[in-house]
């Protein structure tokens, strides 16, 4: 397009038809070709904000309260054109939140730059130096896609979840542990370092003043060239060559092991500062994970972990383990690293008889004829569920104890 007109939708007709009516009567041509329609902001309950109704928020207040990126951010994200948002206290916590994120991962990054500057990529990367950077540039192509489209809303999105989930949750983690091993053969700091500025680059329009100043800072490490100030630097293009499909399908197999087994710790309450041992089997036997040992290790806190192939351990463990099947691998762990046996067995058996006792009253109330022709239906059927729900607990609970031994 030569021209663009943004507006509200609710001013189609009494502001931008009349425009275009009023620009070919004039002058014989139309003042802008495409028009882009952005939705009302409502206040958390959906009612348009209004001062007589007292639900306004005031802008400056609230970038004092939040951060200008932060109110900017939640303005953008998951606003489809056209469609009507809500602005909460709630969004625009979670929208600083965000902001702390990128800051606090910078802060690592810089921190452990040294004066030596990072100049270029190594030629030769790890596994999940392939992955991060052919997200990288999945991301940059899928963002530069949307935005042709207006899709402004979903750009932002998709830049939030490759920094908060791909860039910060998991590789900077990895990188935490090869930077604390002394014999690792290469350092992720020269790829930590890329993948941050160009996804500055990528967040400049939505967040302009934290991507600039965290831009000052970095630039010092990176002396090739980089402009005065972000507002200048040229905006990130997709380096199709990094696509790297066999990379993310490892990463994605280790992110899911590493994920399943903290979600096993978290519903048997092992202590977080626990180790607990652990086999994977690989399903295919193409995965040696030989590469991942170390991550595994230190992300779900396993120790020892095993790498064997087959059956045999899984029949091994088949009634003394929790064994977790995932595509591409089974993880196996076993109850006796993971909880106290006779602590369990205690805590299931008080369980059961918390259980029978409340199958006993309600059985009692339900043989009552006072109470079934007094009570309303619902209520009746409310006890009867009430039971068939807590006869079904008392039966896993008495199959999970003999299992147990």
């Amino acid at each position: 397009p030569t021209s663009v007109m943004e507006t509200g939708y609710d001013i189609l007709f009494f502001w931008v038809a009349r425009m275009i009516m009023m620009g070919l009567e004039n002058t014989g041509d139309i003042p802008f070709d495409t028009v882009y329609l952005h939705g009302l902001i409502r206040d958390e309950n959906g009612e348009k904000m209004s001062k007589s109704k007292g639900n306004v928020i005031d802008p400056l207040v609230t970038m004092d309260k939040y951060g200008t990126d932060a109110l900017r951010f939640s303005l953008t994200v998951g606003n489809t054109p056209g469609n009507d948002m809500r602005l909460s206290s709630h969004k625009l916590e979670g929208s600083r939140n965000f902001a702390n994120k990128i800051w606090n991962a910078s802060r690592f990054v810089i921190g452990n730059l040294d004066e030596k500057a990072i100049s270029s990529l190594p030629a030769s990367s790890t596994v999940e130096d392939q992955w991060i950077l052919s997200r990288l540039n999945h991301t940059i192509a899928s963002v530069t896609g949307h935005l042709e489209q207006f899709q402004l809303g979903e750009a932002l999105r998709q830049i939030y979840e490759f920094l908060w989930t791909e860039y910060c949750d998991w590789y900077i983690e990895i990188a935490k542990i090869r930077l604390r091993d002394t014999e690792a053969t290469s350092s992720p700091l020269p790829v930590l370092t890329h993948v941050l500025e160009t996804a500055l680059r990528l967040l400049h329009p939505f967040m302009p003043f934290i991507s600039e100043e965290i831009w000052q800072n970095l630039k010092t490490y990176q002396p090739d060239g980089k402009p005065e100030s972000i507002m200048i630097a040229p905006y990130p293009e997709t380096n199709v060559s990094a696509y790297d499909a066999d990379a993310e399908q490892e990463m994605e197999l280790v992110i899911e092991i590493i994920r399943s087994i903290r979600n096993a710790r978290a519903e048997s309450k092992v202590d977080p500062g626990k180790y607990i041992e652990a086999i994977i089997s690989p399903s295919d036997g193409a995965h040696t994970f030989k590469d991942h040992i170390s991550t595994i290790t230190n992300l779900a806190r396993v120790q020892p972990l095993t790498i064997e192939d087959g059956d045999s351990v899984k029949s091994q463990y088949q009634d003394n383990a929790n064994i977790l099947v995932l595509k591409g691998a089974e993880v196996i762990l076993p109850i006796e690293g993971m909880i106290d046996i006779d602590s369990e067995k205690s805590r299931i058996e008080k369980e059961i008889e918390e259980n029978k006792k409340d199958v006993i009253r309600i059985e009692k109330l339900l043989s009552n004829d006072s109470f079934l022709s007094k009570a309303p239906p619902h209520v009746i059927d409310k006890e009867r569920q009430k039971l068939t729900d807590r006869k079904g607990v008392l039966a896993k609970l008495e199959e999970r104890l003999t299992s147990l031994g």
